[in-house]
């Protein structure tokens, strides 16, 4: 296997860059005035979204490892993701709240920061060795830390190696010869493009936003968007809504009606024949199949424009009325290490790099070609909702499925998406 420290340099690097983009003011907690003093007994309680199968299991391996080591203890409860997000504010609001919750860094966790409801974290941040400045920044608000990583991914056009070579194609690199396999796929009976967006998981639509803003517009010019900086109504987005929809002829026309889970049995089964998502796939593909899966970069539009990629990152923040703060540091700080970060690499799909540069990854050709392409970014950027915010997630779901549905209604969408976005915006 080979450690992450390979890919992590340029990977911070653009870290440090949406963490400076997006940094908010605001105050958190102190790890010296949580409810209750902290004073209480118990288990640290974890809440977390991780229920895809094989990702419960290596949550649930990283606390049974915790727990062997002695001292404070922790419990694992896992809920849905999007039930999750939906009642992640009222985790964080409650008198009694979880310990610790999964989540991921950026916009989102300071914005609940600001409100005064995570735990500074910044003693489990003061013990942690190998992470570089960048990282910490991406964690930080006002000055302390708030948030503790452990990994992240990568998102590119994933697709069974098997089927592109029945089907005489090869990995484009330019939209041109993205447009050229759909047809080629097409002329072979199979739908080209899998989506994966009904209500369930309509924040896949995203992924496609992202991309071709962050291809067409450049990195900064997407974070901007999304902080406000310029309009949904703007010329340069409906230049990404007109490149997009050159492609929605090959998209699966029940794509809107699939969850992503769906979406992926049709992509393993030969249904269709690509999908844009990011390696939590890998988590509901089955063991036999994974060997089968490949994937390529987004395609070049513009070759103007720096190569940015989404890199999500995902890990943990503690709530700051928790009653247990000793216990929760402690937990957090072994979330830290090398042993932590490996239990749950382990025992997972191999779908995540950890975030400990010293951390052993799964070591395979995809997460290989996977941070070599991280490694190569210009920029990288979170997501829509992280490098935005969840409330303007909404608006970007009603608007992106629209357009998918009904692609003719580009300028009425925009407007609306705007007037929407305005309204989370100022409030």
């Amino acid at each position: 296997m080979t450690t992450a420290r390979f890919s992590r340099r340029n990977f911070l690097a653009g870290l440090g860059a949406v963490g400076a983009a997006t940094a908010l003011g605001g105050c958190v907690t102190s790890t010296g005035s949580s409810a209750g003093g902290g004073s209480a007994t118990g288990p640290v309680t974890v809440q977390s979204n991780l229920s895809a199968p094989s990702a419960k299991a290596a949550m649930q391996a990283l606390i049974d490892a915790f727990n062997k080591k002695g001292g404070s203890q922790a419990s694992l409860n896992t809920v849905a993701s999007e039930t999750f997000r939906t009642q992640l504010p009222t985790y964080l609001t409650s008198s009694n709240p979880p310990d610790v919750m999964t989540w991921y860094a950026g916009s989102v966790a300071r914005s609940y920061a600001d409100k005064g409801l995570l735990l500074d974290v910044s003693d489990v941040w003061n013990g942690a060795t190998g992470y570089s400045d960048a990282l910490k920044q991406l964690s930080t608000d006002s000055g302390k830390q708030i948030f503790v990583p452990t990994s992240y991914y990568f998102w590119g056009l994933f697709y069974r190696k098997s089927n592109f070579a029945k089907w005489g194609v090869q990995e484009p690199t330019s939209w041109a010869d993205f447009l050229q396999v759909c047809e080629t796929i097409k002329s072979k009976g199979v739908t080209p493009i899998g989506l994966g967006a009904d209500n369930s998981t309509p924040w896949v639509a995203s992924g496609w936003f992202d991309y071709l803003n962050i291809r067409i517009n450049g990195a900064n010019y997407h974070r901007e968007l999304l902080a406000g900086k310029h309009s949904f109504a703007d010329p340069q987005v409906h230049k990404v809504f007109d490149q997009w929809k050159t492609a929605l002829p090959h998209f699966d026309p029940k794509g809107t009606a699939l969850s992503f889970q769906d979406a992926t049995t049709n992509l393993l089964q030969g249904r269709t024949g690509m999908m844009l998502i990011g390696t939590f796939l890998l988590d509901t593909t089955p063991k036999e199949d994974v060997d089968d899966i490949g994937f390529f970069r987004f395609p070049v539009v513009d070759p103007s424009v720096p190569l940015a990629e989404e890199a999500p990152t995902d890990g943990f923040f503690a709530s700051s009325h928790t009653k247990r703060t000793q216990q929760t540091l402690d937990f957090l700080k072994y979330l830290t290490t090398v042993e932590a970060q490996e239990a749950y690499l382990k025992s997972s799909s191999g779908s995540s790099l950890p975030a400990n540069p010293a951390a052993k990854d799964a070591g395979t050709a995809l997460i290989t070609k996977g941070k070599e392409m991280l490694n190569k970014a210009a920029d990288l950027t979170q997501f829509f909702n992280r490098d935005s915010s969840d409330a303007l997630q909404p608006t970007a779901d009603a608007a992106l499925i629209r357009f998918i549905q009904h692609p003719e209604q580009i300028d009425s969408i925009l407007t609306d998406w705007q007037t929407a976005a305005k309204k989370v915006w100022n409030s």
